[in-house]
């Protein structure tokens, strides 16, 4: 089934853009060192994103080859380069017989380098490549911090923001994608638990980004995996936040397979980024003041 759905032209970008968005968020557990049957599984529910009417279509990080790497050796095994790795390659290929956009995580290799990864893909292709800012644990051992900066990616569907996993818990990534007119941050994550008072239902990781979603104005789009790795449990939860911050869709379960889709609408969530006559999210920012503390390399314990 091609994605199509009703566009409006942006002046800004050049290309046709969407007044509803159908976004689907996809979790499963990927099979660790097995890329082939990961892409393949990945394939598969790609598939039934987009005959569900969806649009853009996020997966999880590392999903290709699992997250717990035991060596560095081992991660370069199963890393590939873009565009020519086998994901990338398989990724455009659904995408351009789907007419959607997809946003998946990789290890990616170049330059003998390995980075934690996440590719940005249309029906052209590969438009490009995000690499995680901030690594979480182990990736320290594995991985290069991301040199790419935080791009925002003009589609079809509109513009796309990309973080991974523990970016987001720094409000300057949604911050900037909002700022450089981002539509849409999609954050393939393997989120890991976080203690909680027992009386607490919510994860922090629901509750961190949903406050990102309304105090940006920004929608927000997390694929999560399940399963135990190596010892390792992941806890699902994905989830599809609206610019006002409450769930379109989700959360999803904390141990299954399952694909949750909502609809967005980007024209709304930057008309609501102006709250009244006087108040407007990005135009009250105080740079004045921020711009004192540009350069200071504070320290935790400082």
């Amino acid at each position: 089934m091609l994605c199509t759905q009703r566009t409006e032209h942006s002046e800004k970008s050049g290309v046709d853009r969407q007044e509803q968005v159908t976004v689907a968020c996809i979790q499963f557990e990927p099979v660790f060192g097995d890329v082939a049957f990961n892409i393949g599984k990945t394939i598969e529910l790609i598939e039934h994103a987009a005959n569900a009417g969806a649009c853009i279509i996020v997966l999880p990080e590392l999903c290709s080859t699992g997250y717990v790497f035991h060596s560095k050796t081992e991660a370069f095994k199963l890393a590939e380069t873009v565009p020519s790795g086998p994901a990338s390659k398989a990724w455009s290929e659904a995408a351009q017989r789907l007419g959607v956009v997809i946003i998946a995580g990789i290890a990616e290799v170049e330059s003998q380098k390995l980075y934690n990864s996440a590719v940005i893909i249309d029906s052209s292709g590969v438009l490009g490549v995000y690499r995680k800012l901030h690594l979480w644990g182990d990736e320290n051992l594995y991985f290069e911090p991301g040199n790419l900066g935080a791009p925002v990616f003009d589609t079809q569907y509109g513009r796309v923001s990309v973080a991974i996993c523990y970016d987001g818990w720094f409000p300057e990534t949604f911050r900037i994608a909002a700022i450089q007119g981002a539509d849409i941050v999609c954050i393939p994550t393997n989120w890991v638990p976080f203690p909680a008072p027992q009386a607490e239902k919510e994860p922090i990781a629901t509750i961190l980004h949903q406050a990102a979603a309304h105090s940006n104005s920004l929608v927000i789009a997390c694929a999560d995996r399940v399963g135990i790795e190596r010892g390792q449990k992941f806890m699902g939860h994905s989830l599809l936040i609206g610019h006002t911050g409450w769930l379109l869709a989700g959360p999803a379960s904390g141990d299954r397979e399952e694909v949750i889709i909502g609809n967005v609408d980007f024209r709304a969530a930057k008309c609501n980024r102006t709250l009244n006559q006087f108040n407007n999210l990005l135009d009250d920012r105080r740079t004045d003041v921020y711009s004192s503390f540009n350069g200071l390399n504070i320290k935790a314990n400082d």
